[in-house]
């Protein structure tokens, strides 16, 4: 669960998912009728053999608040309080962990309106709420402190068949002001028929994190007027698998301030929190919420503060104690398209920005083509090989392909010399044009290799269970696509990296794909490895989407890469572009392309009508 413990050393979070957009109000109303779910249950005998030895802490979604960030997220939620003159009676904490968030919500009241409030709390570990008692009432003896060992789920999924908790106390009021960081568990720790029940439970789809059913009960159970401020993986900002709390956000409550905390390094874990404070009441018709992001630069700082927290009040560069240097920007939270859309910091110069590059948008990536995954075997070291001719003891398998993986990328054209694996693909396609398992007894060689690994191949209880041939990847793809020409790119990188594949390979999974849709010109694949190949992709990425990882590091999914845009192909920039693309594809590598690619790089700017710049959004333009 996500905890409070009482430090001020860093210390482990975690986050990251995927449901699918829905209406808020079904959301809200499943909710009502969720029967109960244990997170803490959720992964201990069906979760994939990876996960199943991960730690308690882990499992259950544990994440130790920060004290400096406690305070932070107290004071935002009091000084809404305030400005409201809303008389706080009961305060919440949906996944208690040792009681930092209360403690600071307490202190942030101060002592004499602590005496005042009761105070709620749950969580699944009893360990936890014991520390968690003992250190509030220590602290403020006179409170009246009501916490249960019970998933917050179940509570907040049956308001009308209140449960017998907090000793007497009336479970089916609501609160007033609610502070949390709610636990993360991934699907994979979960498992997936667990995952499918919680999504089933509270609306959701697709592979489920359980803070967006956290989230969800948080508003059903906050009073009218009241304020919630929680911590939680800015993934659900930015990516499709948010859509759905984003939806309910924007259509239940009123969201006042989100901070997008960026790679602070606030947790130990590679999660990159955000704060999101809100009132509970009409959302419609009020201007665009505060919105503040913080991210690394190595930018000259023109300020300084003692840490992150600290530096969220500043503008600018800010460097801190420990040397870093971030980039603060503050603009208003992007709610003008669809409830859907991701969630972005909008200030007057980047929108000013992204108008003029829709005004010389001719079509976008996705307009061209289908971008997919490549594939996933689950057995990779069987189907994934260099050495065929050693293994192979009936000969090297007829199904053997060429692999392209993100270790052969570079852009504009593969690493040739590294594309020395090879995948044995047991899918092929038939008479109709169909994907479909390829028979075995007309490939000898292959099957007397697959045959050798059968036991290992049908321990993938979850291919066997979805009526799947013991011998077939689990994700494949049409193997009719792989001849045609088709764009390839890596999914987590400094820069974008793109390239032309014109040998009929296989993608793994580690990479994505898009080749164009029957009658369009391979031309306008050429124009698309232009512009995403430039510095111009990566100042768009960083105004439209704004979602960067750790050290600089973007991630080039399906949902932002189709969003790309591409220039009237009629233009005489464009049709340069394309030439320019096919020769440096022709040169590479050689100091003659790179020098080509800058001159690519001038065009794509120009192309969009835009002054070429290498600084970001998130450097402050």
């Amino acid at each position: 669960m996500g905890t409070g413990r009482v430090t001020e050393s860093r210390a482990p979070a975690g986050r990251q998912t995927s449901p699918v957009p829905m209406q808020a109000g079904r959301a809200l109303k499943l909710l009502m009728t969720t029967r109960s779910i244990n997170h803490m249950d959720l992964w201990r005998s069906k979760s994939p053999a990876r996960y199943r030895f991960v730690t308690e802490e882990k499992a259950g979604g544990a994440t130790f608040t920060p004290v400096r960030l406690a305070d932070f997220v107290a004071r935002q939620i009091v000084g809404r309080l305030r400005r409201a003159k809303h008389r706080v009676a009961r305060v919440l904490d949906p996944a208690v962990g040792e009681g930092a968030l209360l403690l600071s919500l307490l202190r942030e009241l101060g002592e004499a309106r602590a005496r005042e409030i009761e105070v709620y709390g749950f969580d699944t570990n009893p360990g936890s709420l014991s520390v968690a008692e003992k250190a509030i009432r220590g602290t403020f003896p006179l409170a009246r402190v009501h916490l249960q060992a019970t998933d917050f789920l179940e509570y907040a999924g049956r308001p009308s068949r209140p449960l017998p908790l907090f000793c007497g106390a009336d479970p089916r009021s609501g609160f007033d002001a609610v502070i949390a960081n709610p636990p993360y568990v991934r699907t994979q720790i979960m498992g997936a028929a667990h995952a499918q029940s919680l999504a089933a439970h509270f609306g959701l789809a697709g592979r489920v994190d359980l803070y967006h059913a956290f989230i969800l009960g948080m508003i059903e159970v906050l009073n009218p007027d009241g304020v919630a401020g929680f911590i939680v993986s800015n993934r659900f900002m930015t990516t499709r698998s948010g859509a759905a709390v984003r939806r309910a956000l924007r259509e239940g409550v009123r969201v006042e301030h989100v901070w997008d905390l960026g790679d602070t390094k606030l947790f130990d874990a590679a999660v990159l929190p955000a704060i999101v404070l809100l009132t509970k009441g009409e959302a419609r018709g009020r201007a665009n919420p505060a919105f503040t992001s913080v991210y690394r630069t190595e930018e000259p700082a023109s300020c300084s503060a003692r840490d992150p927290i600290e530096a969220l009040a500043r503008s600018g560069v800010v460097s801190v104690e420990d040397g870093r240097r971030f980039q603060v920007t503050h603009g208003s939270l992007h709610l003008t398209g669809d409830v859907d859309d991701v969630w972005r910091v909008a200030t007057d110069g980047s929108e000013t920005w992204l108008k003029t590059v829709a005004e010389n948008t001719w079509r976008s990536f996705g307009d061209i083509g289908s971008i997919r995954v490549g594939i996933k075997t689950c057995a990779d070291d069987v189907f994934i090989r260099s050495d065929w001719d050693a293994v192979a003891e009936r000969g090297v398998p007829e199904l053997l392909h060429p692999l392209t993986t993100h270790h052969v990328g570079r852009r504009f054209k593969a690493d040739s010399p590294k594309l020395r694996r090879r995948i044995l693909y047991p899918h092929v396609v038939n008479d109709r044009g169909l994907r479909e398992p390829a028979d075995l007894s007309r490939y000898p060689a292959s099957a007397a290799y697959l045959e050798k690994h059968r036991p290992r191949l049908e321990a993938r209880p979850y291919l066997m269970q979805a009526g799947r041939r013991w011998y077939e990847i689990w994700v494949p793809q049409d193997p009719g696509a792989w001849e045609r020409a088709k764009l390839v790119f890596r999914d987590i990188c400094d820069a974008p990296t793109f390239w032309m594949d014109l040998d009929g390979t296989v993608v793994n999974g580690d990479c994505y794909w898009l080749s164009p849709r029957a009658g369009i010109d391979t031309d306008r694949l050429w124009l698309a490895l232009a512009v995403a190949n430039s510095s111009f992709a990566e100042a768009f990425y960083d105004r439209r989407f704004h979602n960067k990882l750790y050290a600089g590091r973007r991630r080039f999914m399906t949902q932002y890469v189709e969003s790309f845009p591409l220039p009237d192909p009629s233009r005489a920039e464009s049709r340069a572009m394309v030439d320019l693309a096919k020769e440096i594809y022709r040169l590479t590598p050689s100091p003659a392309a790179k020098s080509l690619e800058m001159r690519l790089d001038d065009l794509v700017w120009r192309a969009f009508g835009v002054a070429q710049s290498k600084k970001s959004a998130g450097n402050g333009i």
